[in-house]
């Protein structure tokens, strides 16, 4: 049993160097080439956001899958049949298109609800304390928001008793263009960026402000448009990034900080900095 978990925690630890690896020469030159601000590749934090990339990867990815097949094997046992059996006699890309909307809308609806409810900014906020965006730090996310936004996204899915399965290429897509709106990248991308969005777009949402009221939409800007939250900058990237108050410096400070009023936040951050980059 351990020679067994011994095993899955190597392969593990080599799939999220391979994913370092492939990200590192897929974004690296597009932000050599086309910066959308003038940051050097080793910036300040950049320890801190890998240590978010390796959790991630190796700790809170796993844990969002575990509760989402518990959240779909309770909603399977108390929902009515009738629903679910209209939605599977549907074509499959009915279906598909379906699920992915409303999982877009679901997950608009939350993003905006984050900065808008105390609780849940206070573990929303963690990803906005980031100060330097480049696609290293679209991973800097506290793992209960990182949970509950892939509820969000799954939940249409996990309702009608659609398999997520059936769009992982659709999902690693999104996921990789998730990170690449956070990257150092300003690129003329026309028309798609009203369909898929654009770094301009999320850039601006990670401005130094009290809480961002614009562009909550990560993949359908047009949702911002219809809900009157859409901005889209013109100027060059000049403005501040980050959060207008004081954030912990270290991972386990992040992680520590949702759960602790202000000051007992900046003790935790104090007593882990020699022990966390």
């Amino acid at each position: 049993m351990l020679r067994s978990e011994l095993l899955q925690a190597l392969d593990a630890l080599w799939a999220a160097l391979a994913s370092l690896a492939v990200l590192t020469v897929m974004f690296v030159p597009l932000e050599r080439v086309f910066p959308a601000r003038h940051q050097r590749i080793l910036r300040p934090a950049l320890g801190l956001d890998l240590c978010f990339f390796f959790g991630q990867y190796l700790v809170w990815n796993a844990l969002a899958i575990f509760i989402a097949r518990t959240a779909s094997a309770w909603i399977g046992g108390h929902l009515p049949e009738g629903p679910r059996a209209f939605f599977a006699a549907q074509p499959f890309f009915v279906q598909a298109i379906l699920v992915v909307l409303l999982g877009d809308l679901c997950v608009y609806w939350y993003h905006r609800a984050c900065h808008g409810f105390d609780f849940l900014w206070r573990f929303h906020a963690v990803h906005h304390t980031s100060e330097h965006l480049d696609w290293v730090a679209a991973h800097r996310e506290h793992p209960v928001d990182g949970v509950l936004t892939q509820l969000a996204t799954n939940l249409p899915a996990l309702l009608l008793g659609f398999s997520p399965r059936a769009l992982a290429g659709f999902i690693v897509f999104r996921g990789a263009w998730a990170i690449f709106i956070h990257s150092n990248v300003r690129l003329p991308l026309g028309p798609l960026k009203w369909l898929l969005g654009a770094p301009e777009l999320h850039h601006f949402h990670h401005a130094r402000l009290e809480r961002t009221s614009h562009n909550f939409a990560n993949v359908a800007p047009l949702l911002d448009v219809i809900f009157g939250t859409h901005h889209c900058p013109k100027e060059d990237e000049t403005y501040d990034l980050g959060v207008p108050f004081a954030a912990p410096k270290s991972y386990l400070g992040l992680l520590l900080a949702p759960f602790l009023p202000a000051s007992e936040s900046a003790s935790a951050e104090t007593s882990s900095a020699s022990r966390t980059p």
